[in-house]
């Protein structure tokens, strides 16, 4: 019996059950709250059942180490806390010993590259996070690389970009009226559609690859250059430009630092080693499907 066990059943998580559910014969994963376990055990995943675990990241749970025995394919999208990578830090051990385990792919992001003044990285590029957030990121990338190398078993990271999707995009935020267009001179980024995600996580398992690996798209832009895109297929005005200095007045301190770097990621890597042909190459191919399937229509 082939198993997946998801540490965080959340968005791409989800999208990649929802895919590729199917390759497996029993699918676990995680969740924060017993009202989110109950929810996902009575409709399951993209029609596939799924057993869902409460694992708040104070203890490992019985029922979570036990599933991880019988697991094939461990996919991570906990982020870490203030005291680490709470996977690692309470299912180590169970996880290097797992005798089916075959394939981890972590979950990580490319915000650990820091900032680039919009030059071109990529997985050869040192990385020189700015954030907290993105030094826990990279700390628990190199924990989990030096676990598989203790374990013998190989670990895939796929550094993502900014994740956009069905009910998460652009034009559900034109439609609804709160986008933004934020004019700051030099600052681009790159983007991927979640199943554009769920594609690489699959390669990923598939080849049972080990490394770093970059998840983006081919064309990175500034930020307002995919809200007037989106804006345009709508038929709906597109939100006036705001300088960054004004709008930096109201930003939390998570969308500051996101605003504190720039650069653009090349995707070579994902492409050559993993065999990945993205569906999405930029924002105008994921935009143009989402509004064809409806997404930003209910919310006018």
């Amino acid at each position: 019996m082939a198993t997946l066990f998801c540490f965080g059943l959340g968005y791409s998580a989800s999208h990649y059950i929802h895919e590729f559910g199917a390759c497996f014969d029993r699918i676990a994963g995680t969740v924060t709250t017993r009202e989110k376990a109950a929810a996902i055990a009575a409709a399951g995943i993209g029609g596939h059942k799924v057993e869902a675990f409460v694992f708040d990241g104070t203890d490992a749970p019985a029922e979570v180490t036990a599933a991880l025995m019988d697991a094939a394919a461990l996919l991570i999208s906990v982020p870490p806390d203030e005291n680490g990578d709470p996977v690692l830090r309470h299912c180590a051990g169970a996880i290097t010993g797992a005798p089916q385990l075959q394939s981890i792919v972590y979950l990580s992001t490319v915000g650990v590259y820091g900032d680039h003044g919009g030059a071109w990285v990529d997985e050869t590029t040192s990385p020189s996070p700015i954030s907290e957030r993105s030094r826990a990121r990279l700390a628990a990338e190199q924990e989990w690389q030096a676990l598989g190398s203790r374990a013998g078993k190989p670990v895939a990271t796929l550094r993502l970009s900014g994740i956009y999707g069905p009910g998460q995009n652009a034009l559900l935020q034109v439609a609804r009226g709160s986008a933004k267009r934020i004019d700051k001179p030099g600052q681009v980024f790159n983007r991927i559609h979640v199943e554009d995600i769920a594609q690489a996580i699959d390669a990923a398992f598939t080849r049972r690859a080990d490394g770093i690996f970059n998840v983006t798209d081919d064309e990175p832009t500034p930020q307002g250059v995919p809200v007037t895109f989106a804006a345009e297929l709508l038929g709906l005005a597109s939100p006036l430009e705001i300088p960054f200095d004004e709008a930096a007045k109201t930003m939390s301190p998570m969308a500051l630092s996101f605003y504190a770097e720039s650069k653009r990621v090349r995707n070579e890597k994902l492409k050559r080693a993993l065999g990945v042909r993205l569906r999405y190459p930029s924002y105008r191919e994921g935009l143009r499907a989402l509004h064809a399937s409806g997404d930003g229509s209910e919310a006018r």
